[in-house]
């Protein structure tokens, strides 16, 4: 069994030194421009990949925040095919945290990491570690994107299917969680639910891999009650999608979160 890590880095966009590295840093500014309103924003940092950046998902986490009467100030650090190992060891992700006083530090590994139990012991694990210390000397509050599975699972390391794929990635996502006292962001759950409910909202592009502009917009929402601790539901922020879409989403996403409220705790220390 190998992890062969991606050779290249696809240049999304970014600022100075950023470019030379192929990482993303975005700053996301729906309703906090100035310090004197640093009382009511809520500052959120997404560390991650593509998962995080196609569709753009910090986008329409603050636009949805937005239209929920809530100040967010949305950041990126993220690049093509990125793990939280490359994270850790990134200067530009080290000065990203460091850049401003963060509420929340999102961190979301590469999408396949997580389902297998050697490369959560060797890459995964030690990597969450680094940047869970470095979030909290910054005294900032880490929270996991627990992310969703290929479409066709992964076949080449025993899981045939979707099911199989995301039963292993939920477990690798939860048991760091549970050992750092760290919170989640369930989409990898609410995912299931929507695939479950056979409805005919598409969340995979054609890749089975990457998210269409509904599964963006579920994580979105998923983020939105696990923040602030409120449905999405009634949310008149729906991105591209039609008010059926947007409704079934946000009911999805409201009860995996907050359907439990014991399951999935708030993001705090």
């Amino acid at each position: 069994m190998t992890w062969r890590r991606t050779k290249w880095i696809l240049i999304l966009g970014g600022v100075g030194a950023a470019l030379t590295l192929g990482l993303l840093i975005v700053q996301m500014n729906a309703g906090c421009p100035d310090q004197e309103q640093a009382p009511v924003c809520t500052r959120v940092l997404f560390i991650g990949n593509s998962y995080t950046t196609v569709n753009t998902l910090p986008a329409v986490f603050a636009k949805l925040a937005r239209s929920g009467g809530h100040r967010v100030d949305a950041g990126t650090a993220a690049g093509d095919g990125w793990t939280l190992e490359n994270h850790a060891a990134s200067p530009i992700t080290a000065a990203k945290l460091a850049s401003q006083k963060w509420d929340i530090v999102v961190l979301q590994e590469q999408s396949q990491l997580p389902s297998v139990e050697q490369f959560r012991q060797t890459q995964m694990y030690p990597a969450a570690r680094r940047l869970i210390g470095a979030i909290r000397n910054q005294g900032s509050r880490p929270l996991f994107y627990l992310t969703w599975a290929r479409r066709d699972g992964w076949p080449e390391n025993g899981m045939p299917g979707y099911a199989s794929m995301q039963a292993a990635i939920n477990q690798g996502y939860l048991a760091i969680a549970a050992d750092q006292g760290v919170a989640v962001a369930p989409v990898g759950f609410a995912w299931s639910q929507l695939v479950a409910g056979n409805t005919p909202i598409e969340l995979w592009q054609p890749d089975g891999s990457h998210p269409t502009e509904a599964g963006t917009y579920l994580a979105a929402c998923v983020f939105y009650a696990t923040i602030f601790r409120e449905s999405p539901q009634g949310l008149s922020y729906h991105s591209s999608l039609s008010a059926d879409e947007a409704t079934t989403i946000q009911a999805v996403a409201a009860e995996t979160v907050l359907g439990d409220p014991a399951k999935w705790p708030p993001p705090s220390e």
